[in-house]
């Protein structure tokens, strides 16, 4: 025993020598480790070393573990090659689905109910995957993103009409894409705000807010000027254009006076991916025929193109 142990003071309470560290009049016991946790300490290194032996673990330089960037183990396990496999066999397993979903009504859809259960899981899957960030989980919409559970369509909602939509996308990189631009009134200064008011007010006097007589007066001369062209002299828009139906209560982008003004004022240019290049048809044709089925979708007899 050194000189340096012979001196350790033991606790009087505890019975415990202590490691002659003292802060603020309290005194380190050395206490050793329960023998239990040494057990699990020492259990972690033995498997840490056989994971590692068997597999995939470490770093390493390229060229040194093959084509990858690590260590591949004995067992040569890959999660990648294990998801895709299984992404292989849920495709196998949707296979059928989708070569009955190819050509089929949606009536046809509807009145065979394991075509039906097969639409809306399959549907509800990509919607949940790729449009549920945006339009909710239930397809509710939110401010600026459209509600596809009513019957409501900017460029219409038959199954044909759905279908498009999501293959060129709205205002989207690709060629075909469906787009149309509402002027930034007031950002442009096209308007100024008072007129920006007046057209406001007639604007909500078409779907039955009233507003002051005057200012609906005036703003119906501008709607006329400047508007009637895109929503149409009755304000009932305009499908080919995606131009809004202003003469109902469902806005896109809110519904008050000062929602309305602002929309007008800085011309909103609201953006739909493509899913042409992200989605195979058989996807499409199936996701397509899910949101006709949310309950908003127009002529049934509609059938999907054949490809």
């Amino acid at each position: 025993m050194s000189e340096h142990d012979s001196k350790r003071e033991t606790d009087a309470h505890s019975g415990t020598e202590t490691t002659g560290h003292e802060w603020d009049g309290i005194k380190e016991l050395d206490t050793p480790l329960p023998r239990w946790w040494l057990y699990i300490f020492y259990g972690c290194i033995v498997w840490a070393v056989i994971y590692w032996v068997f597999m995939p673990a470490w770093p390493a330089l390229p060229g040194l573990a093959g084509e990858t960037d690590h260590t591949r183990g004995l067992r040569n396990h890959s999660e990648r090659a294990n998801v895709a496999a299984a992404l292989d066999a849920l495709d196998a397993e949707r296979a059928g689905g989708f070569a009955a979903l190819e050509g089929a009504s949606i009536a046809e859809i509807e009145n065979d109910p394991q075509l039906l259960g097969f639409v809306l899981a399959a549907g509800d899957a990509v919607f949940g995957d790729n449009c549920a960030t945006c339009h909710g989980v239930g397809a509710q919409g939110f401010v600026g993103y459209p509600n596809l559970n009513d019957d409501v369509w900017l460029w219409g909602g038959s199954y044909e009409d759905i279908r498009t939509t999501l293959t060129v996308g709205i205002r989207s990189e690709h060629p075909d894409t469906r787009f149309s631009q509402m002027p930034a009134f007031g950002r442009d200064e096209l308007l100024s705000r008072s007129q920006i008011g007046d057209v406001t007010d007639y604007v909500l006097s078409l779907s039955g807010t009233s507003a002051d007589v005057g200012a609906i007066q005036r703003g119906e001369a501008i709607f006329e000027a400047q508007c009637a062209s895109c929503h149409m002299a009755d304000g009932r828009g305009d499908r080919l254009q995606g131009a809004p139906n202003l003469t109902d209560q469902d806005w896109l982008y809110g519904g008050t006076r000062e929602q309305v003004m602002a929309i007008i004022h800085r011309g909103p240019y609201g953006v739909m991916p493509a899913w042409e290049d992200r989605l195979d048809e058989a996807t499409i044709d199936a996701l397509a025929a899910y949101v006709f089925l949310l309950g908003g979708g127009e002529d049934a007899t509609a059938r999907p193109t054949g490809r």
